[in-house]
């Protein structure tokens, strides 16, 4: 993930953080990183790609709108993923123009908010929910935390890989069960438990679609 903010870009790779969670409402999307074994889904390729991307659509957006911004840059398998705070509508709209002239982005999932950049404390609980799930990925031994991204923004932890239905439900209860999550949106792609097995083994499967859907969530 890459930020930009007031007056400078911060360029990270969010490391496994700190620890944090009650039930939040769910929002699938075809649009957060933890688990069993430690082997990214991605080629390396891919891997590579995305950590460009990052960093080229950071400058890209530091260099049209500077400080007027508050945007979190993540890209998955060449998927785009926007979080954070905007002055308006037209700079919202933008910012995504400027990511897609970055080369190589395939697709962009705007999640920027029209309001003020939110205060240094938002920003810190978010890093102790990402640390949580994160944790909580790893404790679960029935899914790989290697196959998730995790993003935090404002108490929405979003949800970024290439996993299997059964992997995202998983790992959607286990987001909503942490303290402080407001909501879960879903940026997966989606492969079936064949495939996931295919991509396992020596020679991996390509891997291809984005779902995305909107759903009420329960306690």
């Amino acid at each position: 993930m890459k930020c930009v903010f007031a007056t400078k870009v911060l360029a990270s790779v969010l490391a496994a953080a700190t620890l944090a969670g009650c039930a939040a409402p769910l929002v699938l999307g075809g649009a957060a990183v933890g688990g069993m074994v430690a082997i990214d889904r991605r080629t390396t390729g891919t891997q590579v790609e995305d950590e460009g991307i990052e960093l080229r659509a950071t400058n890209q957006i530091f260099g049209d709108h500077g400080d007027k911004v508050h945007v979190n840059v993540t890209s998955y398998n060449r998927q785009v993923l926007l979080t954070g705070e905007v002055p308006t509508q037209q700079v919202r709209d933008a910012v995504a123009q400027s990511v897609a002239k970055v080369p190589n982005v395939r697709s962009i999932v705007n999640e920027l908010a029209v309001m003020p950049n939110t205060p240094i404390t938002q920003r810190s609980n978010d890093t102790f929910i990402t640390g949580k799930m994160r944790a909580s990925l790893v404790d679960a031994k029935d899914i790989s935390a290697s196959a998730f991204k995790v993003v935090t923004e404002r108490g929405v932890v979003y949800l970024m890989g290439i996993v299997s239905q059964r992997e995202a439900t998983r790992a959607t209860a286990i987001a909503r069960g942490i303290t402080g999550v407001r909501k879960v949106v879903r940026v997966f792609e989606y492969v079936s438990e064949d495939d996931l097995a295919r991509m396992n083994a020596p020679g991996r499967a390509p891997v291809t679609d984005t779902n995305a859907e909107a759903v009420p969530a329960t306690k």
